[in-house]
């Protein structure tokens, strides 16, 4: 239970830093920070890399308990369903950022924000998955298996030589 319990943190920090990543290549493209991997420009993407994978931690944390859950008790241990849930948990995230829109501001209501938050989910739920999600139901005790004693075959019977041979003796 305790190991569990574990598993589904260890693999719910490596899913939020993995959807943090994912988000913050959507504002800093790989070949940008690559072009020098010394420079400011990659410190300020771990960070802000950080940054998004605690936000993303504080905003997910029910979904993510929820999903876990369900997933853990009914032996879920398939990739597509922890991809939906990670799809379905930054979809509400999306929505969430929409509903808190002012009127007279920039909307997120775009493609490119759409996709970065469905983006997030995939990565999230895949990494979850990897690292947790496939081993649900793995830590129970072995199923016993009883072997079947064979049967001894029956003695070869005559029943007409049987007295023959008694007489014999």
């Amino acid at each position: 239970m305790i190991l569990r319990m574990l598993r589904v943190l260890f693999g719910f920090a490596l899913a939020c830093l993995a959807a943090g990543l994912t988000m913050v290549l959507f504002v800093y493209t790989p070949l940008e920070l690559a072009a020098d991997l010394a420079s400011e420009r990659v410190r300020e993407a771990g960070l802000l890399s950080l940054a998004a994978a605690t936000h993303t931690a504080v905003f997910a944390a029910p979904f993510a308990l929820i999903g876990a859950v369900i997933g853990e008790w009914q032996r879920i241990s398939g990739w597509l369903y922890y991809v939906l849930v990670g799809i379905a948990i930054a979809a509400i995230g999306f929505l969430a950022q929409l509903w808190a829109e002012t009127a007279g501001e920039a909307s997120i209501v775009n493609n490119y924000a759409v996709l970065a938050f469905l983006a997030t989910g995939l990565a999230g739920g895949l990494v979850y998955w990897f690292f947790s999600g496939r081993h649900v139901g793995g830590y129970d005790e072995p199923e016993t298996i009883t072997p079947v004693k064979p049967r001894r075959p029956a003695p070869p019977s005559d029943a007409g030589s049987a007295p023959a041979a008694r007489a014999a003796m």
